[in-house]
């Protein structure tokens, strides 16, 4: 955090429409995942996404026995997000559609299906990870849903941002756009929100003085809770003056590009790997999973006020090669004890989580924007409390 007078800091986080050219890539691959998983639980999805001017290219490994017609899932995406005219920079019945899909590297498919622990003997048969890499989940009491409170809001922002377009209360609006929220901490804990950014693609003949005047009554003050907003908010709309030319006319598009928008805003650690068209036996997705929901029972279990929690994996090998816990100082008891407690009572093998959570249908779209991880608005089972009774016994 950028460190002010009298022991405040401020620390900003990002969020962008589903409109935005990245987004727009994460949700057709996203969108093809669940057309898969609903005909196929099993198959092996990992595809990924361009999109720029009249043109999405989708490309990756897929292994499954079922048919679905990737053109059309495209252009109902498309069309759902709102790009169906020339003139917002994009059409979802024009536009030219390109595949480039191959089954997974058989491998890769050779660990996946059978994992090291398996072939020794060790277990059953289990599945190994999909590769290896490092995740990590986090959790503090910041909000109601147990998110840092600069990426919350900047999500609400950019929700909000979509539905006053949807509902036609600003039907000048087009689909792309991006938040941004700086949040004042006194002593650590959040007191105010110092800056709020928000750029929205607007039809070229809307003055900016009656853009600037909407956002703020129906998007920012409808999304940001009254008590965080003061005579000092410093509130930015359109900064340049002009977001006629946007979406993948404006910029091309690449799924898997928002990974911090897709998490804790900046707020924790990264491993790097990204969500979005890739099935659960992905543990760049799945175990991130598992350890936003350790995370955040740890925390409302009252253990700890904050916590992150790391998670690797060889690509074959069931058990991860380390957990890590870190509560950065907040907790009631030892780091390492709560450590103890976890191994107790959850189980990090790939095949655990998929089942642990029914990771095996299609349920993924929906978060494909506006975050993984804090949407009271689904019913997302890594999300769920119900860890912490086991987490207390152990104490």
């Amino acid at each position: 955090m950028a460190t002010m007078a009298g022991g405040r800091q401020l620390f900003t986080s990002e969020s962008v429409t589903e409109g935005h050219p990245d987004k727009v890539a994460d949700q057709i691959v996203d969108a093809i995942l669940d057309a898969i998983l609903e005909k196929d639980k099993m198959a092996r999805v990992a595809c990924e996404c361009l999109v720029k001017t009249g043109f999405v290219l989708v490309a990756g490994e897929i292994s499954t026995d079922c048919y679905v017609e990737m053109p059309l899932i495209v252009r109902e995406t498309l069309r759902r997000i709102g790009y169906t005219r020339a003139k917002f920079g994009f059409d979802a019945d024009t536009c030219a559609v390109l595949t480039a899909i191959e089954d997974q590297s058989p491998d890769i498919a050779l660990g996946v299906d059978r994992s090291l622990e398996s072939k020794k003997g060790e277990m059953p048969d289990t599945l190994g990870a999909g590769d290896q890499g490092l995740m990590f989940g986090y959790a503090c009491d910041e909000t109601d849903v147990y998110m840092p409170i600069p990426i919350y809001l900047a999500h609400r922002l950019s929700k909000r941002l979509s539905d006053v377009r949807h509902c036609k209360i600003l039907p000048y609006l087009r689909p792309d756009g991006k938040t941004q929220v700086t949040v004042e901490y006194q002593d650590g804990k959040p007191a105010r929100v110092h800056t709020v950014v928000v750029s929205a693609q607007h039809a070229s003949d809307v003055p900016l003085s009656t853009i600037r005047e909407d956002i703020v009554a129906h998007v920012v003050r409808e999304a940001v809770p009254p008590g965080l907003l003061d005579e000092n908010t410093n509130i930015l709309v359109n900064a340049t003056g002009r977001f006629v030319v946007g979406g993948p006319q404006g910029d091309s598009g690449l799924s898997g590009r928002k990974i911090i928008a897709d998490t804790y805003g900046g707020f924790a650690r990264h491993g790097g790997g990204s969500f979005s068209g890739k099935d659960p036996t992905k543990v760049d997705r799945s175990a991130c999973y598992a350890a936003r929901y350790v995370a955040k029972n740890i925390v409302a279990s009252g253990l700890a006020r904050e916590c992150e929690v790391q998670v690797a994996y060889v690509i074959g090998v069931a058990r991860p090669v380390s957990i890590a816990i870190d509560t950065k100082g907040t907790s009631k008891v030892p780091d390492q004890a709560i450590l103890g407690i976890v191994e107790k009572v959850f189980d990090f093998r790939p095949g655990a989580i998929i089942e642990r959570f029914d990771l095996r249908r299609p349920m993924y779209f929906p978060v494909s924007v506006y975050g993984h991880f804090g949407r009271d608005d689904l019913d997302l089972p890594w999300e769920k409390l119900d860890l912490k009774e086991d987490l207390l016994k152990h104490i």
